[in-house]
């Protein structure tokens, strides 16, 4: 097992994403990628695998903090489950065959795609660019269009599924905080459909290396998921106290945050 150090940073790093999880929506994983590859680097991983590794481990972490996520919101009445259970089959779909492709694909590019997608999100919230409202209803196709495209990204990035889907029922005329509330309960297929990919594809590359199942590393999985599922709760709790104009902001820095973080660790 890992030093016990590793193990009290996984934790908290569990603690906060938990609460951004339930506060923003979000899986937590955008927040987890980066800042666990640097970890798994420093503890001694190739930069190859420990990209991979996060990857895996953050959408299985998203499994438990987006359950906890749900929880909350449903007890706020915050969550469409006919949009949700419409965009579920092609989030699933998207997730399992990006996670299986990604594991074929050069980490650095995956790296850049995860900070290229991440800068957008901030530079679209900060200049407040919003396209016109549609004046369509929502249709069960167009929610399975739009979950394979948000299933596809997350699972390259083990994040965006909140971001996109918050963007898309925005667009759809839902206010932003059933938004955020629906982004939470699709972000459990997400997370269940990526983490079986990131299994599947790291079987075989990870068999001789310890605690991992394949690209996910156990002791990082447990310690995070324990962390955030108590956190989360409290995360979605402030989301009804919050102003609209604040949840945006922060999620526009934060975006902005980890895409420097991950340019940072790839120069």
């Amino acid at each position: 097992m890992p030093d016990i150090e590793w193990i009290v940073l996984y934790m908290a790093l569990g603690a906060i994403t938990g609460f951004m999880a339930g506060l923003l929506g979000l899986g937590g994983g955008g927040m987890l990628v980066p800042l666990l590859a640097s970890i798994f680097t420093m503890q001694g991983m190739s930069a190859d695998t420990a990209v991979h590794l996060a990857l895996g481990t953050s959408l299985a972490c998203m499994i438990i903090s987006s359950t906890a996520s749900i929880h909350a919101h449903a007890s706020q009445g915050a969550i469409m489950w006919r949009a949700a259970g419409g965009m579920i089959p092609g989030i699933a779909a998207g997730a399992l065959l990006a996670a299986h492709a990604a594991a074929k694909l050069n980490p650095v590019h995956i790296a850049l795609f995860f900070v290229l997608f991440m800068a957008l999100v901030a530079l679209q919230i900060f200049v407040n660019w919003q396209p016109e409202p549609s004046k369509q209803p929502i249709t069960l196709r167009g929610l399975l269009v739009a979950g394979v495209g948000i299933g596809s990204v997350s699972a390259l990035t083990a994040a965006g599924g909140g971001f996109l889907t918050v963007a898309y029922l925005s667009y759809k005329n839902s206010d932003i905080k059933t938004a955020i509330g629906t982004s939470a309960a699709i972000g459990f297929p997400i997370a269940i459909a990526g983490t079986a990919g990131y299994v599947i594809s790291g079987w075989t590359i990870t068999s001789s290396d310890p605690y991992t199942l394949g690209f996910v590393y156990i002791p990082a999985f447990l310690a995070i998921s324990i962390a955030s599922a108590v956190s989360a709760h409290y995360g979605a709790r402030w989301t009804h106290r919050l102003p609209e104009a604040f949840l945006k902001k922060t999620l526009a820095v934060i975006s902005l945050l980890l895409s420097i973080k991950m340019l940072a660790a790839l120069v």
